[in-house]
């Protein structure tokens, strides 16, 4: 069945477009938003195109449509002409090839009518009268006088020359942004290539770059600069034409000597308007003129000998990290500056500091492309930067507008959008280029070779990535960037359209449960390196691969929850390194409790459960997951896994002791340090010894437990354990400080605070300032204690504040009351701030909260069984009723002590004992004698 179109016919016999379109599109039985979505376009096109409204589309957006209802041979042809009717030629009609009109900033990016009064160029011996093929308006060479306007078209003034003389027949460039070292490095490759090719999508930048570059290198070209701007339907003759007309001759045989031996420059813009005429008229200038160089723009490369191809990435935008709050910090960014810069001319404000994230946030997504972000901050009459990146964030292929400096004639319905943008370039690939697209597009961040390989082989034959990765980098659509093997990354845009195309084919699912095998095979052979010398690079490793990991996660928790289990339990380290131990610990409770995973191997729901203890502790609900850790270590040893078995056995250690449990504890280190002493596990027995040096500390031999320490650090440094020598060095710090030596202690600790910073362990790290603060308040330091407050619990300190927080201000874990581990030190450094100053009631008021803090939360009734509530630090509840007893000279408090020391068995620290008896000596002395 073929449609009909002979119902409505233009004056000249031609069928109209939208009755061809619409024929078409219920031929192949298409709606409107079906033939949309297959041809890459907006709906709004289609509906527009097939009411009337839009009578001139733009060609790419034609050639999107053609190859969407599959029309080819003659029918295409007629469905191109109804859609670009080739103007009638008159006497004074041009070639569709024109120049780039000389001091017309507009014409960077416009194709001006070809009417033209045609004019020999002034006198000269090097000057040749145009013949009749010359019917563009020609552009002087460097003898040349001002041509005359023509009619129905903008006045085009003489040519500009730089201070050297050299004669410049462009447009004056407009100031760039982030592009100096783009400008600097094109310059040096035109001396060395005779044609240069930028590529990229459209709105990238290509021709404002080229006319800066053109104009930046005009000394080095005496002989002339000037430009062509390719039309649609041109041919080889045409840009020829042009061509040699621009640069001053009309016969190409006329050029090299009008030339002289000099250097000249021709911009040609917009190659992919006539790709093969381009290439061949280049071909016989190059031949012809050995001085020429050629600066060419385009989607994709002229394919000449010699060509060097240089891609034009979008601008660089901000990274994700902490939110900007000074305007010039942010404007350092190409991508920002370029948007603040046209928001300004749409409303008088500039952004606000409430705006500053949101705006780092929206250019991040709209991948720094010009085009896209002019697009957007045109919207910013109506909304402000928040609201655009509420309402456009996740819709920014459906960005449309005119652009300043496009001709309406050029665009569907005299808008441009982003969709159609890429979809032009998406369409220059090759069918198995698409596919291979459309896969890549699962990555969210940077990737690398190797990557890349893994996603396309999908089970199948392993293949080289690079030609394709080559081939996407030549079309722009690809970035590279960086030294490292993740410096691949399709541009945002790019991403966003191939997902859409990958979701019309189907492709979707399968695409993403292949993208989350790969990240869980990455993840899995990272895993074990986040142990020993290696730590570091792993973890720069999976930072790098944040974005993929989280999508992963999110998509097989859905689809192939094993997968995603399998990913999870592999990460609890990293998590934990990265502070993400909440949203970490989530997921595998999440995972874990799925149904569909109840099958899963034993072993691997041991790592999980494993991982949920190992979280669970570094926000203080470790008490609440002991369950978990246990049965994970009665699954690793029914199964002989070695190694699980000792992991277990050290997480045990600590759940076991903060839950009250210290002989079990004490255990449990001890069965790990004989297992891993029998299979010569250097860095297990370094874990035990360190575990059991915390049981010296409780029994207050302080020696023994400096000589384990030291024992940690010498098998740690064999096995290249950077992360664990300096757990040791941090629980050094502790034990100088328990010792009384307060300044050594604060030296200690601030060197391995300092370390841990660049190692990246948060939870580590706050323990380490704790000791610090304690260190300084008992030495009576008050003002740089205070700093560690802040530095633990930023929102707790208010200024002026007397009173300690009470119980009801704790921040409660997700899973229920409890207080962090922060909350007992915070409270132990007011408490002893307060003593020395000789505020006892205020001490007293502290170490109470301290107290409390320290057992879970639980307010204190004086009773054993609320001195042992909880999941606390019971040396830190030890300590803080010291300092509640050396404050009140309650003798309940001090009969508390004694419970608590006798059911944990931690044994007062000389110092401590010291002040309890000046106290009780003190009470005996006020004492009313008989």
């Amino acid at each position: 069945m073929t449609p009909d179109h002979d119902r409505s016919r233009s004056p000249g016999g031609r069928a109209q477009l939208p009755d061809l379109l619409r024929g078409h599109r219920l031929a192949a039985g298409l709606t409107q938003a079906e033939l949309a979505a297959r041809a890459g376009v907006g709906v709004r096109t289609v509906r527009d195109l097939e009411r009337g409204r839009a009578t001139r589309p733009q060609r790419t957006t034609v050639d999107l449509l053609a190859d969407a209802l599959d029309l080819t041979g003659t029918t295409r042809q007629a469905f191109v002409a109804a859609a670009r009717p080739a103007p009638a030629r008159t006497a004074e009609s041009g070639p569709a090839a024109r120049h780039l009109p000389p001091n017309d900033p507009d014409a960077a990016r416009t194709a001006l009518p070809g009417q033209s009064a045609t004019r020999p160029p002034a006198g000269g011996p090097d000057a040749a009268a145009p013949g009749p093929a010359a019917s563009h308006l020609p552009v002087s060479g460097p003898a040349a006088a001002a041509p005359r306007p023509a009619a129905g078209r903008l006045p085009v003034t003489g040519s500009a020359t730089t201070d050297s003389g050299t004669p410049i027949a462009l447009p004056q460039p407009v100031p760039l942004l982030g592009r100096d070292r783009d400008v600097a490095e094109l310059g040096a490759l035109l001396t060395e290539h005779p044609v240069v090719s930028l590529v990229g999508l459209a709105g990238v930048g290509k021709t404002a770059l080229a006319l800066t570059v053109a104009h930046a290198a005009a000394a080095a070209h005496p002989a002339g600069v000037a430009g062509v701007l390719v039309g649609e339907g041109s041919d080889a003759a045409d840009v020829l034409a042009a061509s040699v007309a621009v640069l001053g001759v009309n016969r190409l045989a006329d050029l090299s000597c009008r030339l002289g031996g000099r250097p000249a420059l021709l911009l040609v813009d917009a190659v992919e308007r006539a790709p093969g005429p381009v290439a061949e008229a280049l071909r016989a200038l190059v031949a012809a003129a050995p001085t020429l160089r050629v600066l060419v723009t385009g989607r994709r490369p002229v394919g000449l000998p010699g060509e060097m191809v240089r891609p034009v990435a979008p601008l660089d935008v901000p990274p994700v990290g902490p939110e900007p709050t000074d305007p010039a910090e942010l404007a350092r960014w190409p991508a920002a500056a370029l948007f603040v810069a046209r928001l300004a001319r749409v409303r008088r404000e500039p952004p606000t500091r409430a705006e500053l994230p949101a705006l780092a946030a929206l250019v991040r997504r709209l991948g720094g492309l010009p085009l896209a972000i002019e697009l957007m901050a045109a919207r910013g009459r109506i909304l402000d930067v928040t609201e655009l990146l509420d309402r456009y964030g996740d819709r920014v292929l459906d960005l449309a507008g005119v652009r300043p400096g496009w001709e309406p004639a050029d665009l569907a319905a005299g808008t441009v959008t982003l969709r159609e943008a890429v979809a032009t370039s998406y369409h220059l690939l090759a069918p198995a280029e698409r596919a291979a697209l459309r896969r890549l597009s699962a990555f969210r961040n940077r990737w690398s070779v190797e990557l890349a390989e893994d996603l396309l082989a999908d089970g199948g034959e392993r293949r080289d990535a690079v030609p394709l990765l080559d081939r996407l980098r030549e079309l722009g659509l690809l970035s590279v960037r960086g030294a490292g093997p993740f410096r691949f990354r399709l541009l945002d845009a790019v991403r966003d359209f191939a997902t859409e195309q990958a979701a019309v084919e189907g492709e979707l699912t399968r695409i993403r449960r292949r993208h989350a095998l790969v990240v869980a095979g990455l993840v899995l052979r990272t895993a074990p390196n986040l142990v020993g010398a290696d730590l570091p690079a792993a973890v720069h490793l999976l930072d790098e691969a944040t974005s993929d990991i989280t999508a992963a996660l999110a998509h097989a928790a859905d689809d192939e929850p094993v997968t995603a289990l399998r990913l999870a339990a592999a990460l609890p380290r990293w998590w934990r390194l990265r502070g993400r131990d909440v949203s970490g610990r989530r997921w595998l409770r999440r995972l874990l409790a799925d149904p569909r995973t109840a099958d899963a191997p034993p072993v691997l729901r041991a790592w999980a459960l494993l991982g949920v203890a190992r979280l669970g502790a570094e926000h203080g609900a470790g008490g609440v997951e002991l369950p978990a850790a246990r049965e994970a270590l009665a699954t690793f040893r029914a199964a002989g896994e070695v190694t699980g078995e000792l992991s277990a056995r050290s997480m045990l250690c600590v759940l076991l002791l903060g839950a009250g449990a210290q002989g079990e504890a004490r255990k449990q280190a001890e069965a790990a340090l004989e297992l891993a002493t029998r299979h010569g596990r250097a860095r297990e027995m370094a874990v035990a010894q360190y575990h059991l040096s915390w049981h010296d500390v409780r029994t207050a031999d302080l020696a023994g437990a400096r000589r384990r320490l030291a024992a940690v650090d010498r098998l740690a440094a064999q096995c290249g354990e950077q992360r664990l020598r300096l757990m040791a060095r941090a629980a050094l710090a502790e034990v100088t400080r328990l010792e009384g030596r307060y300044v050594d202690a604060v030296e200690q600790g601030r060197r391995v605070a300092g370390a841990l910073v660049e190692l990246g362990d948060p939870g580590r790290r706050r323990q380490v300032v704790g000791t610090i603060g304690l260190a300084l308040a008992l030495d009576g330091r008050a003002e740089e204690a205070l700093e560690m407050v802040a530095e633990l619990r930023p929102s707790r300190r208010v200024p002026g504040q007397r009173r300690p927080p009470g119980v009801e201000n704790l921040d409660p874990s997700p899973d229920g009351p409890g207080a962090r581990p922060e909350d007992a030190i915070c409270a132990l450094i007011e408490g002893h701030l307060a003593l020395h100053r000789g505020d006892r009631e205020l001490a007293a008021e502290w170490f109470t909260a301290a107290a409390e803090h320290a057992t879970g939360g639980e307010r204190l009734d004086g009773t054993a069984e609320a001195d042992l509530a909880g999941g606390g630090e019971r040396r830190d509840l030890v300590e803080a009723l010291v300092g509640l007893a050396a404050s009140t000279a309650d003798v309940g408090v001090l009969d508390r002590l004694d419970r608590v020391c006798r059911a944990t068995g931690i044994r007062l620290l000389p110092r401590e004992e010291a002040l309890l008896y000046a106290l009780l000596a003190r009470r005996e002395r006020a004492a009313p004698r008989d």
